[in-house]
């Protein structure tokens, strides 16, 4: 058969097109992937079944690891220990040779460019660290859950969840929620190792709600035990939070994937804790809505505000954060501890708080920080430098952390409070949330983060006043004086007072009660009656003033028998021997923060003045309607009160059921009672 020319031409060009395509392909091939599915066999036994494929190695030796530590926690945490059964291929199926220096990681050699990790993950605790695996869910917190590579952390991934057989069915069905971004093949995606890390994952028939602040989107994906109406009442109470955290600083992020979403886990066999994301956050805990809405979320008010507050401002010295060892920094006290001052605030702005209750959360703060012998010992940047000792941290050792730090949470929250009065009263028409927003506009973003000397250029920024910036430095962050509370908290109405009553102290001990006397098991507060009297952990006092008191009640009624300056002889066994002690007894150092009209004093003009500026409302956008509801006489109240003010009955987040209403107390509009 003769072909023409033409044909020949272009049968040739065809050749040519489909070599260069065979070219293209064989080269797509050959750049670096990464793709991870992981499914859910055994869910019942808390086992999932991982598979992490590696294509386009170029390194001759492939280092996979396993994650040692996790973004938002500064400890080491050995997620290794979780992984077994690990089996290492190549891209057809044969066996790679694999070696271990370390139990962490897996060195893998042999391969023609593609290495394929399966194992078997085991996860128990569903909270902000670790992953929890069952019937119900799968709760994943990235860092616990896959391994990756080095020198393949900057390589895009690709993620496909396969979900058990049942929970397939309808009104069980588990759906997947995350911030990652989703693709059109149902798999989710992520630039980079970084960006995984800070993605967790629910998988669960949870409840799911949306709302629109302005132009930006939130999501919640919220798994419980409760009904939706009650899913739908707390994502409004949620929505009520981050309009008031706006406020603070003026405008939301930009949220990389178009939204910010909530994984909330209320259940029984949660572990409380609230783990903040660039944009989303995981909050767990065992307290149900219809228990404990107004307490859960606080939590939410918190971990929000870190979307700005340590995700976006974010200390240098976490920056990058560093999955394969502790991470230390002495900025903790503003990137957590101020975040814990805005979260009762927010709260209390927002009016899903009372000032009494939020009066309580910050009294918490400054009783800790004033009676603490802790601080004496480090300042509050030393104190966030022993993060990576105690942030969820494991320690067979009997340590004495009692006697030598407080947490930079409460320190960082106390902090917060005497600062913001401080440039309230010095600097009218300013306040903390200006410091907030100088940071913001200094340190917008992880590609600009900050110093100890940073924050305080904003300070001196923010208040126009460098001199006051460094003394408050000098002082109370690098140096240990406490600001003076009373006088500040006076200035907004507030009273700074010893706990009422008589309050017989031995010392803040821990103690078991048995038969035989009471056995003190822990560290003994330094200075306090039991430690001056030499008593320390170990010790048994077998007799108080020739009792053995075996129970709490022998025990209230010993201490209410005496006064502060009475001297008690105890008997007690100590590693020394048997020995006869003298302990003197005092009052009780406690203190707590109550309103000058609870405290039973007039507020002057300027003090609510004041008070009000500091507590009212800043939301940018109208805030939602929220509203707590009588069970027993149907009403709506204000979401601050925790009991109906007519009969007195505990209020919920829903309208009650007037056939499912408990009865109401007796005395009728005399139950009156608010919160």
């Amino acid at each position: 058969m003769l072909y023409s020319l033409e044909t020949v031409k272009t049968a040739t060009l065809l050749l040519r097109l489909c070599g260069a395509l065979a070219l293209c392909q064989a080269a797509f091939a050959q750049q670096p992937q990464i793709r991870y599915e992981i499914s859910f066999p055994n869910a019942a036994h808390h086992e999932a079944e991982v598979r992490a494929t590696f294509t386009g190695v170029k390194q001759p030796v492939l280092d996979v690891v396993m994650s040692r530590s996790s973004p938002g926690r500064y400890a080491l945490h050995e997620f290794a220990k979780n992984v077994y059964s690990v089996k290492v291929t190549d891209g057809e199926g044969h066996p790679l040779e694999v070696s271990r220096s370390d139990p962490y990681s897996w060195k893998v050699t042999g391969h023609k460019g593609t290495v394929v990790v399966e194992y078997t993950l085991f996860g128990d605790r569903a909270d902000g660290t670790y992953d929890g695996i069952d019937e119900t869910h799968a709760h994943l917190n990235m860092p616990a859950t896959f391994v990756w590579a080095h020198g393949m952390d900057k390589i895009p991934m690709s993620f496909r969840f396969l979900l058990p057989e049942g929970s397939k069915t309808e009104g069980s069905k588990w759906k997947i929620a995350t911030q990652l971004i989703p693709a059109a093949d149902g798999s989710y995606t992520s630039p980079n190792v970084d960006m995984m890390m800070d993605s967790p994952v629910e998988i669960s028939a949870y409840d799911w709600n949306e709302w629109t602040v302005g132009d930006r989107q939130f999501r919640m994906a919220l798994h419980h035990k409760g009904t939706k109406e009650e899913a739908a009442a707390f994502a409004n109470m949620a929505k009520a939070v981050v309009t008031e955290a706006e406020g603070v600083w003026g405008a939301f992020p930009k949220y990389d994937g178009g939204n910010y979403t909530f994984l909330i886990d209320y259940l029984p066999y949660a572990s409380g804790d609230g783990m903040e994301h660039r944009d989303s956050t995981v909050i767990a805990g065992t307290r149900s809505l219809k228990q404990a809405a107004a307490l859960n979320v606080g939590t939410v008010s918190h971990e929000f505000f870190h979307s700005w507050n340590v995700e976006r401002i974010r200390p240098k010295s976490l920056e990058p954060f560093d999955f394969e060892r502790a991470n230390m920094s002495g900025e903790l006290w503003f990137a957590e501890g101020f975040t814990n001052y805005y979260g009762p605030l927010i709260l209390k702005r927002a009016g899903l708080s009372s000032i009494d209750r939020f009066a309580q959360a910050i009294g918490g703060a400054v009783n800790a920080v004033l009676t603490a012998p802790g601080r004496e010992v480090f300042n509050v940047v030393e104190m966030a430098r022993q993060a990576p000792f105690v942030d969820a941290a494991t320690a067979n050792d009997p340590v004495n952390t009692q006697n030598t730090f407080i947490s930079y949470y409460i320190y960082g929250e106390a902090l917060a409070l005497g600062v913001d009065l401080r440039i309230r009263n010095q600097f009218p028409g300013r306040s903390l949330d200006d410091w907030m927003r100088q940071m913001w506009k200094e340190h917008p973003d992880v590609q600009k983060p900050y110093t100890l000397d940073d924050l305080q250029t904003a300070l001196g920024n923010a208040t126009g006043d460098k001199a006051f910036a460094a003394e408050i430095f000098r002082r109370h962050i690098l140096g240990k004086e406490p600001l003076d509370y009373e006088k500040l908290l006076a200035t907004v109405g507030l009273e700074l007072r010893k706990r009422p009553g008589k309050h017989v102290w031995l010392g803040s001990l821990r103690y078991d009660l048995t038969d035989s006397g009471m056995d003190i098991t822990g560290p003994v507060l330094r200075d306090s009656p039991a430690y001056r009297a030499g008593l320390d952990r170990g010790d048994k006092i077998t007799e108080f003033d020739g009792k053995t008191l075996k129970t709490e009640a022998e025990l209230t009624k010993w201490l209410d028998g005496h006064k502060p300056g009475d001297k008690a002889k105890l008997k007690v066994e100590t590693r020394g021997g048997k020995k006869d002690l003298e302990l003197e007894l005092t009052e009780s150092p406690s203190l707590e923060v109550v309103t000058f009209e609870k405290a039973g004093k007039p507020v002057p003009k300027a003090q609510m003045t004041l008070r009000e500026q500091w507590l009212s409302s800043k939301a940018v956008h109208p805030l939602p309607e929220v509203k707590k509801y009588c069970p027993v006489c149907q009403r709506a109240h204000p979401f601050e009160f925790d009991h109906c003010p007519y009969d007195g009955s505990d209020l919920g987040i829903i309208p009650g059921k007037a056939d499912e209403a408990p009865a109401a107390p007796g005395g009728g509009r005399g139950g009156r009672r608010a919160n």
